[in-house]
């Protein structure tokens, strides 16, 4: 018998896109509650081996304080990727790799999608090392009740603990708490290291604000992403009476006469607005590490308020002030449709359906306040940063993707940055117009700068980097008065990047972003480290300038040496101590928590 061949049509299998991973959405302590199991999309990188070791990280589980390598995961494994990674587990290391790469991974997506580019880690480190170019991560690298970011080793190490023996909070006494389960500590250390790659001269102290500002920025990236997970939205706003806000929730029974008789009928933390609930517990602090709802707004408090974390939770409760205003605002009219004002909702189950409506209302008003905070870095002085500067380079940047502020993003800004006594320098009121970063006086325009393609040969790219490096050193030089430097034989270009950012309108926004640094000498004899100038100039894509944001050594480099020999002549138990010797000290910045 003959047989016939049966030509069949072979269509291709499109390539994955995306990787499911799960993680928990908050930290071990939570359990199940609040929606605390969750998967994440992260970008599928084909090459990808055991670690997980990709393009941008590399995860090295070695314990330190054991003096062993765990086995690395590998996500390719056919039964992990049919079944969206692993379970989420406490005693399983290669889950604990899998939680810190798909964090990890997360918040990478979330700055390239916000700066509308790609994003690179601090520059050093000799080109043949293994992982150069990557971050590494240390899920299990350091035995104590930290984790930190370390630019030297171009690394973020996860302690792992002991809770408290008399005083664990939800803890078992003595129990292990792992730091690199927290999604918060995870997204928060990860800013650091993106940032430092962003503005690296942000690691240098050269006034009070600089390490606040690191600190409640990463804190604010952490929180933001508390929005994205809809079941916790979800609960907290059933249990807040639609407000999100309150930092307790109400139970989910209420308690009779004789008071609360089962845990449905307790209070709860709210742990949206929360950060390291179990890292908080687990030293005995009764709640989360911080906080996005502080104190009241004081316009004093600035002024007798020194140490990073408390200085920077000034900033963070004026970013979640804005946005929680808006967040009421944009929901108004849902309420109205309801028939029930917010003040009867703390007595009433609200319906599914307005329950839904509100949600979807957070999250996207903190995704879109998420996306700016990220934005208004490209806006913000190459050195020396402040918190009235992160205040114009927010209004700014909105500005220039949204015109017509119709839903009052900018002025919410405005009036919860006033309340807390932030206060920009060089402006004659807190108007929009005045805030906003102005042109130089004269026009200025640099033609010929090469838009650098991601298709073109490695060679052809670094051809046109080192073209427009030479093009924007030589422009600096000429130009010098204008943005502010004293010493043009010290001046260099720290980067430059083309930037594509799409608006809630659809309107594309193309322009380049770049960064000219002075190191100056510091002339006294006090042994304080030298002083730093800057200029961050936006342009426009025919080479005009758009935003020249200096800041000159001519007028703050007396500022910047005079607080640094207040560091040099304070005690070492002072509250800037972890950046006596730069750059700043993550590790002794975060054991004060």
């Amino acid at each position: 018998m003959s047989t016939k061949s049966i030509n069949t049509l072979q269509r291709p299998i499109p390539e994955p896109f995306f990787r499911i991973l799960r993680a928990f959405a908050f930290d071990p302590s939570c359990s199940r509650n609040y929606g605390n199991f969750m998967t994440l999309q992260v970008p599928f990188e084909h090459s990808m081996g055991p670690g997980p070791v990709g393009n941008y990280v590399a995860v090295v589980d070695y314990d330190a304080a054991n003096k062993c390598y765990y086995e690395p995961v590998d996500l390719n494994d056919p039964r992990i990727l049919a079944t969206n990674g692993l379970d989420p587990s406490e005693s399983d290391p290669r889950f604990h790799q899998q939680m810190v790469y798909a964090v990890v991974s997360e918040t990478i997506e979330r700055f390239k999608f916000a700066l509308g580019r790609d994003i690179r880690w601090r520059r050093g480190g000799p080109p043949g090392a293994r992982f150069h170019g990557r971050l590494v991560l240390l899920p299990h690298g350091i035995q104590e009740a930290n984790a930190y970011y370390d630019p030297e080793m171009h690394a973020i190490l996860f302690g792992y603990f002991k809770a408290s023996e008399t005083d664990p909070g939800s803890n078992l006494p003595g129990q292990t708490i792992f730091t690199c389960l927290a999604h918060d500590i995870v997204a928060h250390e990860t800013t650091h290291a993106v940032v430092d790659g962003i503005r690296p001269y942000y690691m240098e102290a050269t006034n009070e604000d600089v390490a606040a500002f690191h600190e409640a920025f990463a804190d604010i990236v952490a929180l933001f992403q508390h929005f994205s997970m809809k079941d916790a939205v979800l609960q907290a706003l059933r249990r807040t009476g639609g407000t999100l806000f309150r930092p307790k929730m109400d139970p989910e029974v209420k308690p009779g006469v004789d008071g609360p008789l089962v845990t449905a009928q307790l209070t709860t933390d709210n742990p949206l607005v929360g950060l390291a609930n179990q890292f908080g517990d687990g030293i005995g602090l009764h709640g989360p590490l911080r906080s996005a709802i502080g104190t009241p707004p004081n316009s004093k408090a600035l002024e007798y308020t020194a140490e990073p974390h408390e200085r920077g939770a000034i900033l963070v409760a004026a970013v979640f002030d804005a946005f929680f205003t808006v967040f009421l605002r944009r929901t108004e009219d849902l309420w109205r449709i309801a028939g029930i004002s917010r003040d009867e909702a703390q007595d009433v189950d609200l319906h599914p359906d307005l329950l839904a409506r509100l949600a979807d209302e957070a999250s996207q008003t903190a995704g879109h306040f998420e996306t700016l905070c990220i934005r208004a870095l490209d806006y913000a002085p190459a050195v020396d940063i402040t918190f009235g500067d992160y205040l114009r380079a927010l209004i700014t940047a909105d500005h220039d993707i949204v015109h017509d502020d119709d839903l009052g993003y900018r002025g919410a800004l405005i009036d919860a940055f006033r309340l807390r006594g932030i206060r920009p320098e060089g402006v004659p009121s807190y108007s929009e117009d005045a805030l906003l970063w102005r042109p130089p006086e004269e026009p200025l325009a640099l033609p010929g700068l090469q838009m650098v393609s991601p298709y073109l040969s490695q060679e052809d790219r670094r051809a046109i980097q080192e073209s427009n490096a030479k093009k924007l050193f030589a422009f600096a030089k000429d130009h010098a008065e204008t943005f502010g430097f004293s010493d043009t034989g010290r001046i260099s270009v720290d980067s430059f990047h083309y930037v594509h950012r799409i608006g809630p309108d659809g309107n594309l926004l193309m322009e380049m972003v770049a960064q000219v640094i002075e190191k100056g000498k510091n002339n006294d004899k006090s042994g304080a480290p030298n002083v730093f100038g800057g200029v961050s100039i936006v342009f426009n894509t025919d080479g005009t300038v758009r935003y020249c944001i200096r800041k000159s050594l001519k007028t703050r480099s007396e500022n910047q040496a005079a607080f640094r020999r207040a560091l040099w002549a304070g005690s070492a138990a002072g509250a800037y101590a972890p950046f006596k010797s730069l750059p700043i000290d993550f590790r002794a910045l975060h054991r004060g928590y």
